[in-house]
């Protein structure tokens, strides 16, 4: 029986230190608290709101520093008015009842979850705690008071805190990054651009040289394989399937492209290089290539014949950088014999 009797016992006192420990708060006076009530000795009282001349409001930090300060709101904001900065230390008597130490002075302090109840002097002081306000403002607040203490001489600045200048210092910060990236983005695509149409320009240039270089018994060369692919069977069934408006099939653009390496070894890639191109595109230049009337080539790619003008004026801006017309890209394809 008496081990029994122990045995209840310990338990529960280890209940009783658990739960403790479980209910006490890790910071019981962390956040803003609102003077809303003062009661003297005497019995005289007094409430406070924050209109008008506003009231105290003390903000702990983790219930080790105090910041305090007086707070109004009007019409432009919260107003915050910097008292002072101290720190301070909790003694606790149990059952919700503290020792508050400001420096050596001790205050009896009461705690519950909505309100502290500090006494000085006799004098009763009533705080509600504000989430709302804590949340909000806490963290500029503190900054603000911070700020002034570290002043060699007491400003007694005002300070007006207010959510649509803070909306509007956001939406300024977010203009300004938009700005800043669009700007990053601008001159990067400048600077690729510039870089790709000078490698452009010496393509352009280093075909030219290949070709003003070339021996006339290369040209003549060129000119007489030329000649015999457009005498050759292969090049008019391809004109008669366009007589006759017929789709090329894949086979048959496969059949184009081996043709034209024969004539023209160097064309594609030279037309790749230059600029990195669309299966639209590049059949369009193939078609070129091959003596295709405009109207011709819209009927092969079943396409209207303004897109294939806008697709080949397109594609001489890309290329040398400026405006150009249709004509100027079709002799441009037609030049490369290479």
């Amino acid at each position: 029986m008496k081990q029994l009797w122990m045995l209840l016992t310990t338990a529960l006192l280890l209940w009783g230190c658990g739960s403790t420990t479980e209910n006490k708060p890790a910071y019981c006076l962390q956040g803003a608290w609102v003077l809303r009530h003062l009661q003297y000795p005497m019995g005289a009282e007094y409430d406070f709101s924050l209109e008008g001349s506003g009231t105290l409001c003390l903000i702990y930090n983790q219930d080790s520093t105090l910041y305090e300060c007086k707070i109004a709101t009007t019409s432009s904001g919260l107003v915050i008015m910097p008292k002072a900065k101290s720190s301070i230390t909790l003694i606790d008597k149990g059952r919700g009842e503290w020792l508050y130490l400001e420096g050596k002075d001790p205050h009896p302090l009461t705690v519950s979850d909505t309100l502290i109840t500090i006494q000085r002097n006799g004098i009763l002081y009533s705080y509600t705690r504000d989430d709302d306000l804590y949340k909000e403002w806490g963290a500029d607040m503190c900054d603000i008071i911070d700020r002034e203490t570290e002043r060699t001489e007491a400003g007694g600045n005002n300070y007006v805190l207010s959510a649509h200048e803070r909306q509007q210092e956001s939406y300024i910060q977010w203009l300004v990054m938009t700005i800043a990236l669009v700007i990053i983005i601008a001159v990067t695509n400048y600077i690729v651009y510039q870089r790709r149409r000078r490698q452009m320009q010496l393509q352009l240039q280093q075909i030219q040289e290949v070709q003003e270089q070339r021996p006339a018994s290369v040209r003549q060369a060129i000119e007489s394989v030329e000649t015999a692919y457009f005498a050759s069977d292969e090049y008019q069934a391809l004109q008669h399937r366009i007589a006759t408006r017929q789709r090329l099939k894949e086979e048959d653009w496969q059949n184009i492209e081996s043709q034209i390496r024969k004539v023209y070894p160097g064309f594609s890639s030279q037309l790749y290089n230059l600029h990195p191109m669309s299966e639209l595109e590049y059949q369009v230049c193939l078609l070129i290539k091959l003596r295709m009337a405009p109207s011709d080539i819209a009927t092969i790619l079943a396409r209207d014949a303004s897109t294939i003008s806008t697709v080949r004026s397109r594609l001489y801006k890309k290329v040398f950088g400026q405006k150009g017309g249709t004509k100027e890209w079709d002799e441009f394809i037609l030049s490369i014999d290479t």
